[in-house]
């Protein structure tokens, strides 16, 4: 029986199909056919018989999603051929090869692929998948055994994804970065993005849909019609930027090239305590204008991220005075702050008075969520010559990492998400609320008449030229 797969793909999606690597990643904007494509591999490969017994895992978040995106346009493309199996959720091919679909609605749900192999893994909607899900599923990426003839073929995991959800950060460090941590082979790694204007059949069968994206609001616009992995829907931090051409002369940026603190600038050290989950320590300066700058810190976790390191309260609080007897020069006035809970004593002797007599001291800091927020914020603004009020060094690669993947709280819509990675940023918080600024109210310069002649500001009338300031 002939099996028709209707379809014509396009340019990248055949780079996506041909490439070998072992983690292969597509996508960018909306409307670019990943689906399409994560599912019409799925099918090339169970159909080819070279790869006969090839155990093929097709997943998303939420059943319903795999169903509506995948099953049912399989079973209308195999009609006649095969019929979709509800109980084991899969496809069977007569020589033995499979597609089964699966979901993973919370990080538990992930467990139920432990111990089980698979050839080839294929995560639709990979940013919306969490990093522990990924690595979890990357366990379960290995030869399955059921393969006849392996005929050179090496396990792969292929993910299609969109910039946003609680993932980003993840799939952006490794395939849009290609920033690799120890263990990790850049060799394996490949990005293919994709956008709507190469998608030819959408473009022909709805001609509006590319303006319906240009409607959007700004952030979803850059990240859904453009592909944009800096910003993107629901990012709680929408201002900050890493701009690489900034890092000298500062502007446009966040992050700068490290410099010699000052010996006359006022220095602040905020925590967030942690024991099993990370713990953050960040060292700041103040210039003469009340501009921050983050030129130290210490991250209390053990390479996996949001995994503290288990240290007591007394070990964090002697290495704290080592690093700035050691760092710090001589003489040195440090003000610390940090989370309230630290002063809790319902237990005995609190974290604070443990680190207080060793000589690290810290005062409760505010713990105001939103107005903290707001204040983070405040500093990230930047002036009309862009110049904000806030820098971290190029160093604080934890910071660099977190702060932009956080995104909004889905129901406490004002707040961040608490069950992400989000330790640095309150202790950012806590600092920021320890410098409380009032708002800023930044507006473009006027254009000023300006005389060549006599180098005057022209205050009412006559000639000149218009010059900005």
């Amino acid at each position: 029986m002939l099996i028709n797969l209707k379809g014509k793909p396009y340019p990248k999606q055949i780079e996506f199909f041909k490439s070998t690597k072992t983690f292969i990643a597509y996508g960018g904007s909306r409307g670019g056919g990943k689906s399409w494509a994560g599912r019409r591999k799925a099918m090339l490969l169970a159909f080819n018989q070279d790869y006969a017994g090839m155990q093929i895992l097709l997943l998303r978040r939420r059943y319903n999603d795999v169903y509506e995106n995948h099953i049912f346009p399989m079973q209308q493309e195999l009609y006649g051929f095969m019929k979709y199996k509800h109980d084991s959720k899969s496809f069977d091919f007569p020589w033995g090869s499979r597609i089964i679909f699966g979901y993973c609605d919370n990080e538990k749900d992930v467990l139920q692929f432990q111990g089980k192999a698979y050839d080839v893994i294929i995560i639709e909607e990979g940013t919306q998948f969490t990093q522990f899900m990924i690595q979890c599923l990357t366990e379960s990426l290995r030869p399955s055994g059921l393969m006849k003839r392996q005929n050179g073929f090496t396990p792969r995991m292929y993910i299609t994804c969109n910039p946003g959800g609680c993932g980003h950060a993840y799939v952006k460090r490794l395939f849009i970065d290609q920033d690799y941590n120890d263990g990790e082979d850049p060799d394996e790694y490949c990005f293919i993005p994709s956008t709507v204007f190469e998608n030819d059949f959408l473009m022909a069968a709805d001609p509006n849909y590319v303006r319906r994206l240009e409607a959007l609001p700004e952030q979803r616009r850059k990240a859904m019609l453009y592909g944009d992995w800096n910003v993107y829907e629901g990012q709680f931090f929408t201002d900050f930027r890493d701009f690489a051409e900034g890092h000298e002369n500062r502007k446009h940026t966040h992050v700068i090239a490290p410099f010699a603190i000052p010996h006359s600038w006022r220095r602040y050290r905020s925590m967030d305590w942690g024991y099993a989950k990370p713990f953050s320590v960040g060292w700041w300066a103040i210039d003469n204008d009340g501009r921050a700058y983050r030129y130290r810190r210490w991250y209390g976790c053990t390479g996996e991220p949001d995994v503290g390191l288990r240290m007591t309260p007394s070990q964090v609080a002697e290495e704290i005075k080592r690093i700035e007897t050691e760092l710090e020069p001589e003489g040195i006035y440090i003000q610390g702050v940090a989370d309230p809970a630290i002063f809790a004593t319902q237990t005995g002797e609190s974290i604070a008075e443990t680190m207080a007599n060793l000589g690290v001291y810290f005062d409760p800091g505010d713990n105001k969520r939103l107005a903290g927020w707001e204040q983070v914020r405040e500093r990230m603004r930047f002036d009309h010559e862009g110049y904000p009020m806030m820098y971290v060094f190029s160093t604080d690669r934890e910071f660099i990492r977190t702060i932009p993947s956080l995104i909004h709280d889905k129901t406490k819509t004002e707040d961040l998400d608490t069950t992400q990675e989000d330790h640095i940023a309150d202790e950012v918080r806590y600092f920021c609320m320890a410098r409380p600024m009032a708002q800023r109210i930044l507006v473009a310069p006027k254009a000023k008449l300006y005389n060549p002649l006599d180098n005057e500001l022209i205050q009412q009338g006559g000639l000149g030229f218009i010059r900005t300031y």
